[in-house]
């Protein structure tokens, strides 16, 4: 029995990898016990793994280094999926009744699952936000009890590459770690950063990363879309770069100056900004390139809003992420969305107590990662570390805590932003093609008794017919005539 109980989350990221380790307490705090990070852009790109290998020793490396802060063996971990691919997309599945049909939870069930096995080619569905049902011709969020002839289901389908979760889930199988749970990132982000009011008003969360900017609409609590930009705050960086620098000094160049709106009148046109010892930039010039680009982030930004939403949108624009530290980055979204109300989420909603400084730090880095802590449920906790230990006897990092093991969930008892992972996939599908055995059996039961019994139904009908046929009615007058014959005598 372990002797620590604590959650471990981890987080893939355009740039870095990072991985969590915190208590719940019944106050519903939070205590962050360790943190770890390491560099990723050489093996995920925009949010993706591109080497399985790097990414897999990647994973390693953050477990162990989790490990050995905690002083405590990891059995199991969640994770965050998201990255470039993650799109969502409308889907409607409509079902006709009998007049006056009363709605009931199967039926809504039975829609969701239509709409569940839909084949999106080369596509996954991860997670699906329910939207509206309509009945007859009225909008529900809820329909069960309700008597009509047509039911339709309004879904919103979360997809991504299937080759790319497939590379993800070979990442934790190579590393040897035990994945208790996926969850959709977005949405434990939302969670932890959003406050109902602004969900149910309707609001824009735009998490500005490295390499991706994500795009979350949320309106009346549900979740109306989402899509992943592939530009992030290293497109500035590089555009910086182009100025003939290292894309180091670009990044330092950025930090230190840059900023996403300048008005034109505090421009001094013959200030300049120094490079390194020897050169320096205009100004201007350099202003022009970071808010171009900023520029370009948020109109994308813009595009992604659905018009219908757009004007309902009373929570406003919330922006997070590192690249939401920049120096007057709610004027430039107001300027060119035309959106007044914008919030920046430098922290989560939650109660964190935590003395590292990257926690402490509050600059909308770790809110993603946050999000995903606060989502598990699941002790990951191991056997404590022996600091005499003999290494060539260590156990596993991946040694499956008893009990961890869960009965596969169908697709409807997932939850929102749970995301199934490969092995409840593969269970789930073992159990789909035993149900459709025995039901196959009972058909194939059913059809034989059916046969039987049209079968002796037939032979009944034949003994009739021959009953009643004109020889038989002869044969038995005859018989009949020779009998009273014979008593008469």
């Amino acid at each position: 029995m372990a002797e620590k109980e604590f959650i471990v989350a981890i987080e893939i990221g355009s740039s870095k990898v990072t991985g969590i380790a915190g208590q719940k307490k019944p106050d519903g705090s939070i205590s962050v016990l360790a943190l770890a990070f390491e560099e990723s852009s050489s093996f995920i790109r925009k949010g993706v793994v591109y080497n399985i290998d790097k990414t897999a020793q990647c994973l390693t490396t953050i477990v162990k280094k989790l490990e050995t802060q905690l002083k405590t063996h990891i059995t199991q971990v969640f994770v965050g999926v998201g990255g470039q691919s993650i799109r969502g997309v409308r889907n409607v599945v409509a079902k006709d009744m009998p007049t006056d049909t009363i709605i009931t939870q199967e039926m809504v069930i039975e829609l969701m699952e239509a709409n569940r096995n839909l084949d999106y080619p080369d596509q996954k569905i991860l997670d699906v936000a329910e939207q509206e049902y309509k009945v007859d011709t009225q909008l529900q969020l809820d329909p069960v009890g309700i008597r009509a002839s047509h039911l339709e289901g309004n879904y919103l389908n979360i997809l991504e590459r299937k080759s790319f979760f497939q590379n993800l889930n070979k990442c934790f199988e190579t590393a040897g770690i035990k994945v208790v749970e996926m969850y959709l990132a977005p949405l434990a982000l939302a969670n932890a950063v959003l406050t109902e009011a602004e969900k149910r008003s309707g609001c824009a969360l735009v998490d500005i990363g490295a390499d991706t900017t994500t795009v979350s609409v949320f309106y009346k609590n549900v979740l109306r879309h989402l899509a992943v930009i592939p530009l992030g705050s290293n497109n500035i960086t590089k555009d910086i770069a182009s100025l003939q620098m290292e894309e180091s000094d670009a990044e330092k160049m950025k930090l230190k100056y840059a900023a996403a709106y300048t008005d034109n009148n505090e421009i001094d046109d013959t200030l300049k900004y120094s490079i390194d010892q020897e050169r320096q930039v205009d100004c201007r010039k350099f202003i022009d390139i970071v808010e171009g680009r900023l520029e370009e982030i948020v109109l994308n930004v813009r595009e992604q809003i659905p018009n219908e939403y757009y004007d309902k949108m009373l929570g406003g624009i919330i922006l997070t992420g590192g690249g939401s530290n920049m120096k007057n980055i709610e004027k430039a979204f107001t300027i060119h969305t035309h959106i007044e109300k914008i919030r920046l989420a430098k922290f989560v909603t939650l109660t964190i107590n935590s003395s590292l400084e990257p926690i402490k730090s509050r600059n909308g880095m770790m809110n993603t990662v946050l999000g995903l802590l606060a989502k598990g449920y699941i002790n990951c906790a191991g056997n404590e570390i022996d600091p005499n230990r003999d290494l060539f006897s260590e156990p596993p990092t991946n040694v499956v805590a008893e009990g961890s093991d869960r009965i596969p969930r169908r697709a409807h008892e997932a939850g929102p932003g749970v995301i199934r992972t490969e092995q409840e996939e593969k269970l789930a599908e073992e159990e789909e093609r035993r149900k459709r055995k025995e039901e196959e059996r009972l058909r194939e039961e059913e059809e034989q008794k059916r046969l039987e019994e049209e079968r002796l139904q037939r032979e009944e009908e034949a003994r009739k017919r021959r009953e009643n046929s004109w020889w038989n009615k002869a044969k038995k007058k005859i018989s009949e005539f020779g009998s009273k014959m014979v008593e008469d005598e």
